[in-house]
């Protein structure tokens, strides 16, 4: 049977069984099949993948494996000098927008509260965030490796960190957004923009105690959601600033 050695490099490995993590191996191969197929195969979603080396030749993800190939695979974002290579994925993203799906609530709420143009719904169909992925430029954020594996996916990453603040500090860090984040500036229930409200407009909406106590309010321009700096307010800010001081620490 046709072999081809394949090698898989930085965080890819995250992917593999122990015994082929950071080693070259082989792998059969049954018939006319992509690289993408194979590496698929082995349980690397495509979009986590940015360098592909076919015996020191860059190819794309069309590429048919020949036996004996050696293939080494690179994550995307890796620092490598690819001045006379092809990458495997589209052009980076101008701006980072995501798109989660529906095992990551909290992380999207989070990720508003950071101002990041947040989309999640704890109904969405996998069908649905691959098709808001790609038809809206969207970063799919998953803890499923199939979902990623959809070929309309072509911007995604797969969630390492089970705890909901240990993700915030992951996506920050990987996607290199510290300096992006606008706190307060989206609300955290439908994502909408948030905007400046007078008093008087959302009287009746207000608790006694916070028309007593409070004189500055925003409004959701979406949902119509009314927000002001109290008690949850000083919560939500000190876990920003423990937030930022994780990240400056790494």
């Amino acid at each position: 049977m046709p072999m081809a050695m394949f090698r898989f490099y930085g965080e890819l490995n995250d992917f593999l069984p122990n015994r082929r993590r950071y080693n070259a191996f082989s792998h059969t191969i049954s018939g006319r099949v992509s690289v993408k197929d194979v590496i698929e195969s082995l349980g690397v979603p495509h979009p986590e993948i940015g360098l592909l080396l076919v015996n020191s030749q860059s190819v794309d993800f069309s590429y048919l494996v020949q036996d004996t190939d050696f293939i080494s695979v690179y994550p995307a974002f890796a620092q490598l000098d690819v001045k006379t290579v092809s990458r495997v994925q589209p052009e980076p993203l101008a701006e980072f927008r995501f798109v989660l799906d529906v095992h990551l609530g909290t992380l999207a709420t989070y990720l508003r509260l950071f101002g990041f143009d947040t989309l999640y719904r704890n109904d969405y169909s996998d069908e649905e965030l691959a098709c808001i992925s790609h038809t809206e430029g969207r970063m799919l954020l998953t803890r499923d490796r199939g979902l990623l594996m959809r070929s309309l996916v072509e911007y995604g990453y797969f969630v390492r960190h089970t705890n909901p603040k240990q993700q915030l500090v992951e996506i920050l860090h990987r996607f290199r957004l510290t300096a992006e984040t606008r706190p307060f500036e989206r609300c955290l229930t439908c994502n909408g923009l948030l905007e400046p409200i007078a008093k008087e407009i959302i009287l009746a909406q207000l608790p006694p105690k916070v028309r007593e106590g409070q004189d500055l309010f925003w409004r959701c321009r979406q949902c119509g959601q009314v927000y002001w700096r109290g008690t949850h307010h000083e919560r939500m800010q000190r876990f920003i600033d423990a937030v930022n001081q994780k990240l400056i620490s790494e």
